[in-house]
């Protein structure tokens, strides 16, 4: 019988997780795809539109 809401993640336990929110915070660069494209595409908005 599982417990409803309680998952286990092995990245988490192994702190992989943890890692890579440290990674993206000190270069800046988002280690999510949603977060790269968005950054990507941020970035190619600004240049075609010169802000």
């Amino acid at each position: 019988m599982k417990i409803p809401g309680l998952t286990f993640s092995w990245k988490r336990a192994l702190g992989v997780t943890q890692m890579k929110q440290q990674i993206a915070r000190s270069s800046g660069i988002p280690t999510s795809r949603a977060g790269l494209e968005r950054k990507i595409g941020k970035a190619i908005i600004k240049s075609i539109l010169g802000k």
